[in-house]
């Protein structure tokens, strides 16, 4: 009876630091994923231009908050729980080198295929997010002077092209 107890209690202890090492393990891994909350910028004023398609963009003109205080993280972000905040970044003190100079303006511009936003500075611009619309597929170029976003959806095409090689960003929507 002795005998059968421990292999009772041997095969308790082996299960269970198995089940508490196989959750640790996807714990870790699944944290950081699609189960965080996502983030987005904070609407602070409206721009009445229009955008290049005539219409006034969805999303108004927004500046961008300053870049929060660095903090410690408490624990490694890898082991973070998805319901624990995400740490904040801490600032740059330089720009990326093929990161443009920003002025804050974010501009939506809504197409039939899909959304583009855009961060125009006076000499570049970043594209902030680019979604497709329901049945669209999306491309996107980037390169140091120009940001190209294509739509598509069987023989649709959008192209939503941000320029500012001779001057300052402009955005131009085509339909073909």
């Amino acid at each position: 009876m002795r005998r059968g107890l421990v292999h009772v209690l041997a095969w308790l202890l082996a299960t269970g630091a198995a089940v508490t090492l196989s959750w640790w393990g996807v714990h870790t891994v699944m944290a950081g994923t699609a189960y965080d909350p996502p983030r987005a910028l904070p609407i602070t004023a409206v721009d009445d231009a229009p955008t290049a398609r005539g219409s006034k963009p969805l999303a108004p003109a927004t500046s961008r908050p300053p870049d929060p205080s660095p903090t410690v993280p408490s624990r490694p972000s890898a082991t973070a729980s998805a319901s624990a905040p995400a740490p904040a970044r801490a600032p740059r003190s330089t720009p990326a080198p093929s990161a443009p100079a920003a002025s804050g303006a974010v501009k939506a511009y809504d197409t039939d295929g899909g959304r583009a936003v855009f961060d125009l500075g006076d000499t570049g611009a970043t594209l902030v997010s680019a979604t497709p619309g329901t049945g669209w597929s999306m491309q996107v170029w980037k390169t140091e002077t120009w940001i190209r976003i294509e739509f598509s959806r069987s023989t649709d095409r959008v192209s939503v092209f941000c320029t500012w090689h001779d001057g300052p960003p402009q955005v131009q929507v085509e339909t073909y």
